[in-house]
């Protein structure tokens, strides 16, 4: 997701990773210097079937292309390692305009707990520790990827970003596993 992000990605991502660390770290260094960037990456959840990404876009078709990039190249990366062809997700991806800073952090809240409540993790603990979510960079206030000031810019020190969270995890579970039965 870090390499895609940027416009002018010198190489394919396959190409990338087969160098040695120095040159993936010059490159990256680079690109972070020097390129613009297609999106910024608010936050992200990868789930076993299907994965949530807040996108802020910096360029025209910038998430289009992003995904695009993001989608094929993990496509490519599975298929070779698992000797398969063909489509891993189905149709195209679904995407929501952000209309203001209030459903931006409700939306980034549903991202995070999204593992909890849909029970790919047991417990608050596992889900502070779950590796493919940017929440543990939130939490732990660790360099990573995301732009999680977007985010966190809009709290104060007196209720953090983690309460926030937190204190709905187990109503959006539950409100997970009874879902099916709404009609649409």
């Amino acid at each position: 997701m870090n390499y895609y992000r940027f416009k002018d990605s010198p190489l394919k991502l396959a190409y990338f990773l087969a160098l040695g660390f120095d040159a993936r770290n010059d490159i990256m260094v680079s690109l972070n210097k020097t390129s613009k960037t297609l999106v910024d990456i608010i936050c992200y959840c990868l789930m076993p079937n299907h994965f949530h990404i807040l996108l802020k876009q910096n360029e025209d078709n910038g998430i289009s292309r992003f995904l695009s990039l993001l989608q094929n190249s993990y496509t490519r990366f599975f298929n070779t390692k698992h000797s398969r062809q063909g489509h891993l997700f189905q149709g195209q991806f679904k995407a929501v305009r952000i209309e203001d800073e209030e459903q931006l952090i409700h939306v980034s809240r549903y991202i995070h707990l999204n593992p909890y409540s849909s029970f790919v993790v047991k417990t608050m603990t596992n889900l502070k520790e779950y590796r493919h979510s940017s929440l543990k960079e939130y939490l732990d206030s660790a360099v990573g990827i995301c732009k999680k000031e977007i985010v966190t810019s809009l709290f104060s020190k007196k209720f953090t970003y983690e309460k926030f969270v937190f204190d709905q995890a187990d109503y959006q579970r539950k409100l997970n596993t009874i879902k099916h039965l709404v009609i649409e």
